[in-house]
């Protein structure tokens, strides 16, 4: 039982690992073109299904903040 207790915390630390390295290509200078959006986008859903099956709290914010950059960016447009 050790062992699995101690395998599943491995993973998590690995899910949340890669949820920074994708949370870096989501910065606006790294990912600028279409295809790079995209790209983006499949690691976010990839990252949100591992997620979805892990219990430490850590893999669910994060999923939840990789999801947010997601979300399209507003500007604010002044007019005379």
């Amino acid at each position: 039982m050790d062992e699995l207790a101690g395998i599943d915390r491995g993973l998590d630390e690995l899910l949340i690992n890669l949820a920074g390295i994708v949370l870096r290509l989501a910065q606006p200078d790294v990912t600028g073109s279409a295809e790079e959006y995209r790209a983006l986008a499949q690691s976010v859903h990839q990252y949100s299904i591992c997620a979805a099956y892990s219990r430490d709290p850590r893999d669910q914010r994060l999923k939840k903040e990789l999801e947010a950059t997601l979300k399209p960016r507003l500007r604010i447009v002044a007019s005379r």
